[in-house]
């Protein structure tokens, strides 16, 4: 090809778009064209030249046109251009991070310390517990010597009441249901004459509250008096005895006057028959053995006898042996007759009818004694439940007024609360029953005691591997209980801690000597050399460990170069 003539105007044709040499449809710029008829009335051009002016060049004009022409195109390449000499200069003075690094020159080597410092330390078995009421247990009614349908008439508790020993959970029939403390379930009811366990357990829960139910262990009428009492306290009439009790006891009371009158007649006719004979038939008596024995004396000297010639003494008779005889026999009987009418009258008889009315009237104040036993107080099973570890917190009741009860009424649990939490073998054997904790929840924080560290029941494997660790908050305030009920806490148990603050440092500053003596190197600043000092040891917790000798807080110790 050829080359292009220089011509301006042809260059213009080039840059401008508008050019029709470019082929393009744009109206030419109207002082590029020239007229195709000058009308004959405009002045020459060449007259409206000043006389004193050259002639314009037309390659001059051309290089105008295109300046004036592209003026956006010609703004872009000056920015073009200013960029890109500040990009030039900008290299030669940023250096990129990768760069520095690389013509970085290596840190002198030098040590690394920390000072000795003066703190307490503590070594701590952190837990996770959930704080919760314990033992929770449900609670069911006796119903075996209730007549009707147990249908709940009143006194039902709400959720987050609380059961004290003597209070009433629950009104049945129209009847309480008495809490008491003790651990063995109802299984009966306790009338006068039982004994037991159960009756001792009635008995200590009733000295609990402060109310005598006699030394024996039977329950006996002082028993069935406190059971009246306590009856009187919860504000309910004590039991009612079975029906046809009273008339019981008035026919009791009839037997026994009626024995009484028995005893009365048997001894009165006892009392007549050990009277023996009169004083008259004993004076009688007597008399008759006179006269016998002085007819026996008459018999044996018989009067004198006379003879017929007057002047000769009296000659004595002689006892008739036949009159002697008689009056023996005859004074024998009287003699027998005064013994028998005199002797101790036989009285067997009386005292038999006096045994057997002695005998009916026992009967019949044994009688009495059973029929007003019948009407002691007494306590009914259903009127009773044993509860552990009161005063227990209600969480659940089943029970609704004017519902049937069947099954659980409610749900208790103790009234305190409780943090339970589960501890790996290693961590359960350092803890001790009575260790003080730091319960931690959000911003609050109390105390609570360890109370129960157990191995948790499992089979296998597991066998030991966990431990269940109870603690019971120590004096928490009523704010504290409702804020952490049912959280998850944390529980920091100490068990091992200095007394007050110890100098310590990191456990990297302590080194072994060739005698397994612990040191620490101590760096004293303006000096180039270091010092081993030997110490001696104690907790080590936190990362630091406790250490005593040569040394003081704020020295500086190296920990690594």
């Amino acid at each position: 090809m050829g080359k292009r003539s220089g011509n301006p105007d042809e260059f213009a044709e080039i840059l401008d778009p508008n050019s029709a040499g470019s082929g393009g449809t744009a109206e030419q710029d109207p002082a590029d064209q020239a007229p195709a008829d000058p009308d004959p009335t405009d002045p020459d051009p060449t007259d409206q030249a000043p006389a004193d002016q050259a002639p314009v060049d037309p390659a001059v004009s051309g290089w105008r046109r295109v300046l004036h022409g592209n003026r956006a195109l010609w703004v872009l390449a000056a920015v073009a251009v200013v960029s890109l000499v500040a990009g030039v200069a900008l290299s030669a003075v940023i250096v990129s991070p990768g760069q520095a690094a690389a013509d970085a020159k290596p840190p002198e080597p030098g040590l690394i310390t920390v000072p000795v410092e003066l703190r307490s330390l503590s070594n701590d078995v952190t837990l996770r517990g959930d704080v919760q009421y314990a033992d929770s247990v449900e609670v069911t009614l006796e119903s075996g010597d209730r007549g009707g349908p147990a249908v709940v008439t009143g006194r039902v508790p709400e959720a987050g009441a609380t059961l004290e020993p003597g209070s009433v959970a629950l009104e049945v029939a129209g009847r309480p249901v008495i809490v008491l403390p003790g651990e063995l379930p109802v299984y009966r009811s306790l009338r006068l004459g039982l004994a037991g366990p159960d009756v001792t357990q009635l008995k200590d829960a009733l000295r609990s509250l402060g109310i005598d139910p006699g030394g024996s262990n039977t329950f006996d009428a002082a028993t069935a008096a406190a059971i009246g009492e306590l009856y009187a306290r919860v504000g309910y009439p004590a039991p009612e005895p079975a029906e046809g009790s009273a008339a019981a006891v008035r026919g009791a009371r009839d037997g026994v006057r009626s024995a009484e009158e028995g005893l009365a007649s048997a001894q009165r006719a006892l009392n007549t028959a050990a009277s023996g004979a009169s004083e008259a038939v004993r004076i009688q008596l007597d008399n008759r053995v006179r006269n016998a024995q002085l007819a026996l004396h008459a018999a044996n000297n018989p009067p004198a006898v006379q003879p017929d010639d007057p002047t000769k003494p009296a000659v004595p008779g002689k006892p008739d042996p036949q009159a002697v005889a008689a009056a023996e026999g005859d004074l024998a009987l009287a003699i027998a007759e005064r013994s028998a009418g005199l002797a101790a009258p036989d009285t067997s008889g009386e005292n038999s009818a006096i045994g057997f009315a002695q005998r009916a009237l026992e009967d019949a104040r044994l009688a009495l004694t059973a029929a007003e036993e019948g009407t002691l107080t007494f306590l009914p099973s259903s009127e009773v439940i044993y509860l552990a570890g009161l005063p227990r917190r209600v969480d659940e009741v089943m029970a609704k007024r004017g519902t049937v009860s069947q099954g659980a009424v409610m749900r208790v649990s103790g009234a305190e609360l409780v943090l339970a939490a589960s501890a790996a073998e290693s961590d359960a054997k350092l803890l001790t029953i009575g260790d003080i904790a730091t319960v931690t929840l959000d911003d609050t924080t109390l105390e609570a005691r360890v109370t129960a560290v157990e191995p948790r029941k499992a089979t296998g494997k597991e066998a030991g591997a966990r431990y269940n660790v109870s603690l019971a908050l120590v004096d928490p305030t009523p704010e504290q209980v409702a804020s952490l009920q049912g959280q998850n806490v944390r529980i920091a148990i100490p068990i091992g801690a200095t007394a007050g603050e110890v100098l310590a440092v990191p456990a990297a500053a302590l080194t072994a000597g060739a005698d397994g003596e612990s040191r620490v190197e101590v760096y004293l600043p303006g000096e180039k050399d270091t010092r081993l000092v030997a110490v001696t040891t104690g907790l080590a917790a936190e990362g630091f460990v406790e250490i005593s000798g040569d040394i003081e807080e704020g020295e500086q110790v190296v920990v690594g170069r």
